[in-house]
């Protein structure tokens, strides 16, 4: 039997990309998200609109799966926003946005899918958070303790379900070239430019992330960290500690020369 999958936010980048990748397989793929796309992706033909922040959408979507295919195998929680923004800058409205759509929503998913996965004696929930989420870089503290949150809930399950048979992997991806730059929510302009141009200049793309994930999940692993440069600086915050929080002060040093660049105090007097 094909393998039954259902991604969040699967209508534009990473997601879309992993829809691509699961229905070349020959898996049967439910796309789920707030925006129904144009054209759906290549060899996807199922689509519900779910807001990931609802408990009544995520029901919707679990009594979809059982009507139609009878359970689940591969639960994607990859619907996620991004933020920038100092500390100073943000507001309790940021705040609520992000954990809403970043934590809440992947821990509804679970909190969804579980007892079908537990009735089923088996299954496998993939999470996708960022490296954001185990570097930590300044000037981004909203999305990367959302993403950490996902890591962390992540490891937790993983022990919790193992004994269910069902299996846990946590994607940690750097900057990709996607829509959500269209997306990046920020009340300082600066960091948003500093971000969205991270975004722009990486020479990643989602197709090829999505190779990485899908193998990954395949292959059983837990920690699926995307970018080699990333893998090569948590080791180095791991090993080398002074080292890695000595480098990060250079960066930070050189991002608040740019922040303080001509210009940059207009754009956030204006924004």
């Amino acid at each position: 039997m094909s393998k039954r999958v259902l991604i969040t936010g699967g209508s534009s980048g990473l997601g879309r990309a992993l829809a691509e990748r699961y229905a070349a397989t020959g898996a049967r793929v439910l796309i789920a998200d707030r925006n129904r796309p144009e054209r759906l992706p290549a060899g996807v033909a199922s689509f519900i609109r779910i807001d990931v922040r609802m408990h009544e959408d995520w029901q919707r979507a679990l009594r979809w799966c059982e009507n139609y295919w009878g359970g689940l195998d591969i639960l994607v929680n990859n619907a996620g926003v991004t933020a920038a923004g100092r500390v100073e800058q943000l507001q309790s409205d940021d705040w609520d946005w992000i954990l809403g759509i970043n934590l809440k929503g992947v821990a509804q998913g679970c909190q969804t899918f579980v007892p079908l996965f537990k009735r089923q004696g088996s299954g496998h929930i993939v999470n996708v958070a960022s490296s954001t989420g185990l570097l930590n870089p300044p000037g981004t503290p909203s999305d990367n303790a959302s993403k950490a949150a996902v890591v962390s809930l992540s490891e937790s399950i993983r022990q919790e379900l193992a004994p269910f048979g069902i299996h846990t992997t946590v994607v940690c991806p750097g900057p990709i070239r996607t829509d959500l730059r269209a997306e990046l929510h920020s009340p300082d302009p600066g960091m948003a430019e500093i971000v969205d141009r991270e975004i722009q200049d990486t020479p990643h793309t989602a197709e090829q992330m999505a190779g990485k994930i899908t193998d990954a999940v395949g292959k059983g692993r837990f920690l699926v960290i995307t970018h080699p440069e990333d893998r090569r600086a948590l080791c180095l915050k791991r090993l080398f500690p002074r080292v890695a929080d000595a480098q990060a002060a250079r960066r930070w040093r050189r991002t608040a020369m740019k922040l303080k660049a001509p210009g940059s105090r207009e754009r956030e007097e204006a924004a």
